[in-house]
């Protein structure tokens, strides 16, 4: 009797089948990035979706991430492990509150974060992600005033590394980064006092105070992989610790637990496994729909973002 294959081997046959491609995002559990064609953060792998020339995109992350994909390559299935993946960015900024912003205030750029729905997208002038928002903010004419939205912590140090005074910052906030506590890193800093700190943006200012570097995902890793520094305490979900291990097991990598949970992990972005993905692979569903008209004006503020260099 021939043996049963496992899921791994499942979910590789069913990506040959389908002609699909598997991005995850660098917060995925382990099983996932190991089998991922592409990790990256939000920028990367809205680029490699954009370049994909096959039939079918398994997207392991959030479903604002998934409905990115659908909108620069429409002409792909995308199919979302679990639908319920979501965003407490997202929940913080619904798209009837921007167009009733832009009544009141169209004179206003709107700059909005990748982390919103499509239909945020839709009303935006540019899109920006953690590793391109201030360069995305410097390319707008200085006297034009902007609504950036919708991460109070990453609107606040762009406002402050780009000098921009004409900048309303949304209050909408990270359920993982925001809850980071700075009385926490300080005592991780006094248990690993030769310990260097990398931090995601999203995180509170008084945090970001204590990093000895401040950057997207993919840029914390490549940061922490090119220091001499032997330890690191990393302030962003600790799905990261899977690329750190793999590309510096060398070194040492400290997590600090937030307010909330008492861990460092996305909720949502747990809700993926290697069973709900060979699922989507299988039955091409929970799958990503989106209207002509929709996807066309979403597409313009990405493709502005990703146009800028």
């Amino acid at each position: 009797m021939p043996a049963v294959a496992t899921v791994t081997e499942q979910i590789a046959d069913l990506k040959r089948e389908r002609r699909a491609i598997i991005l995850a995002h660098h917060y995925q559990v382990d099983e996932i990035q190991e089998l991922a064609d592409s990790v990256g953060d939000s920028l990367e792998l809205a680029r490699r979706a954009r370049d994909f020339d096959g039939e079918v995109i398994a997207f392991c992350g959030v479903k604002f991430m998934a409905e990115t994909a659908k909108v620069l390559n429409p002409s792909r299935v995308v199919v979302l492990p679990d639908l319920e993946a979501g965003c407490s960015l997202v929940d913080s900024c619904p798209a009837s509150q921007i167009r009733a912003y832009k009544l009141r205030h169209p004179d206003h750029v709107i700059v909005s974060y990748i982390n919103t729905s499509v239909e945020v997208k839709a009303e935006s002038d540019i899109i920006c992600t953690s590793r391109n928002a201030v360069k995305i903010v410097n390319s707008i004419p200085a006297d034009k005033p902007i609504l950036f939205l919708p991460d109070m912590n990453l609107g606040n140090y762009v406002k402050k590394e780009s000098g921009r005074q004409n900048m309303t910052i949304w209050q909408g906030a990270c359920i993982v980064h925001h809850t980071f506590a700075a009385r926490k890193l300080v005592a991780a800093k006094s248990e690993h006092p030769q310990a260097v700190v990398a931090a995601h943006p999203e995180c509170p200012a008084e945090v970001l105070r204590h990093a000895d570097f401040i950057g997207s995902t993919s840029a914390i890793i490549d940061w922490c992989v090119a220091q001499p520094a032997r330890e690191y305490i990393v302030m962003t979900e600790s799905g990261v610790s899977h690329s750190l291990k793999k590309l510096a097991p060398e070194k040492e990598f400290y997590f600090v637990a937030n307010e909330n949970c008492n861990c460092s992990e996305c909720p949502y972005m747990k809700r993926n496994n290697l069973e709900n993905l060979r699922d989507a692979l299988l039955n091409l569903s929970p799958r990503i729909e989106l209207d002509e008209e929709t996807i066309r004006r979403a597409a313009l503020p990405i493709e502005r973002m990703l146009a800028v260099k």
